[in-house]
């Protein structure tokens, strides 16, 4: 994979051609950052800040990519009930309108609808903001003009909400330290990290490196807008709501410094937003990493979960979890919460009485198994075979339903409608999938 992070300095000065930048840096929004802007970026500005940012914020064709994306993310209305139809519907007026109130300073951004989603796997909920679509579109241009200010200096152990990085990259990682013998883990958890981030500590951190007042008022009034969760609804005082377009890579700002400090002390850290694992060779380095993490975490106004935190020994049972896989022993596997979400998406969609053709229920449930194998392929083989047994027995009770039969799928069910019969209607196969991808892997 490309890295599209690379610092100026790995960059061979005699590469600095207008095509070669434009290649490295080609996820950035081309209607914003010029090609002498690129060259500006990787070669550092003037004191490390940037100044006069909000007329490429506010420009037409800014507003016009940063409505296409909020629109690619489909997203619900804000708490004036405009969706993204009826705001696209007079986009032209709507933009200008927006850019005007922007330069203006007239610009002050809606409520912040907020939300309850259920955890994966847990009876618990957390909160989700939506702003409103006009709200979002502005969010989005002011992220696409200061993106590649802050990512150009990223760690490179950062893995959440980065171009061009994925849980994937983040989960290889992790697998080749265990490989290399870094097997003491502080598996470390902060505690609603979204909701604590203070605001001031955050918004110095966004100064340090844009000097543009207007856009650091117009991020301030982001964060500041009043969020309906009751009648009366409040302003929150700390925090960057989940769902709004500017809070991941808020957030990757505001703990930026703990990367550094991470990389600085030549600690393993993988970390994916506010999940994060670091790796070590023994038990007393692992202590070393925690005292850091509790100390620097106070200082930042932020808390480690004092029950999820700690210190596990990778070797032995009991492992640790890490972005929907469990690790433990060598051996890794979906965690228990993941396979729980899982076998609740099947349960319903292979419910004895639900009225379907088998046909229609093997073609939606594929699209379930699919789309879950391809985030699990790299469990143990055992996961697989077990799955695919018990997805088989939820299919012959639908069919011993049918027969008039009552009870799960057993005994002469296995003669009736055998492995090789499911296989006929097309059911996908965890097993053989996985089983496929490692002959691939191989190659």
């Amino acid at each position: 994979m490309k890295d599209r992070t690379a610092e100026p300095e790995a960059v061979p000065e005699m590469a600095k051609t207008s095509g070669d930048i434009r290649s490295r840096w080609e996820w950035v929004e081309a209607a914003v950052w010029t090609e002498r802007m690129l060259t500006a970026l990787e070669d550092g500005v003037e004191g490390g800040k940037w100044y006069s940012m909000m007329d490429k914020v506010v420009a037409l064709p800014t507003l016009r990519r940063a409505f296409q994306r909020v629109k690619a993310n489909r997203g619900a209305a804000g708490v004036d009930h405009v969706t993204v139809e009826g705001y696209e519907q007079h986009l032209e007026e709507n933009l200008k309108k927006l850019a005007q109130r922007i330069r203006a300073g007239r610009y002050q951004p809606q409520a912040v609808r907020r939300v309850w989603i259920a955890k994966a796997g847990s009876q618990q909920q957390r909160p989700l903001g939506i702003p409103t679509v006009q709200d979002r579109v502005a969010q989005a241009a002011t992220l696409a003009v200061m993106e590649p200010i802050f990512e150009r200096d990223f760690a490179e152990h950062s893995y959440g909400f980065r171009p061009g990085r994925s849980c994937k990259d983040a989960l290889r990682q992790v697998d080749r330290l265990l490989k290399q013998g870094y097997t003491w883990v502080v598996d470390a958890d902060l505690s609603s990290y979204f909701d604590t981030i203070p605001h001031a500590g955050l918004m110095a951190r966004v100064a340090n490196k844009i000097a543009d007042g207007a856009v650091l008022g117009l991020i301030e009034a982001f964060l500041q807008a009043k969020v309906m969760g009751t009648a009366a609804g409040w302003t929150a005082q700390e925090g960057t709501p989940q769902g709004a377009v500017l809070s991941p890579l808020l957030s990757n700002i505001y703990l930026d410094p703990l990367d550094q400090q991470m990389a600085e002390g030549g600690w393993n850290m993988v970390r994916y937003a506010d999940d994060f694992v670091v790796l070590c060779r023994n038990q007393d380095e692992a202590e070393r990493v925690l005292q850091q993490l509790q100390q620097w975490t106070r200082q930042a106004g932020l808390r480690l979960h004092p029950e999820k935190t700690r210190i596990v020994d990778a070797t032995q049972p009991g492992g640790f979890d890490f972005l929907g896989y469990h690790f433990a022993q060598g051996q890794k596997r979906p965690r228990a919460k993941s396979l729980g979400k899982f076998k609740d998406a099947v349960r319903d969609k292979t419910r004895r009485a639900n009225g379907h053709s088998l046909s229609s229920i093997i073609l939606d449930l594929n699209r379930t198994l699919r789309g879950w194998f391809a985030y699990f392929q790299h469990s143990h083989c055992y996961t697989f075979t077990t799955l695919d047994g018990w997805i088989r027995m939820r299919l012959r009770s639908t069919l011993r339903h049918r027969h008039g039969r009552c009870g799960r799928g057993r005994g002469r069910d296995h003669n009736r409608w055998p492995n090789a019969f499911f296989a006929t209607q097309g059911l996908f196969s965890l097993t053989e999938a996985h089983a496929v991808a490692r002959q691939s892997s191989r190659r």
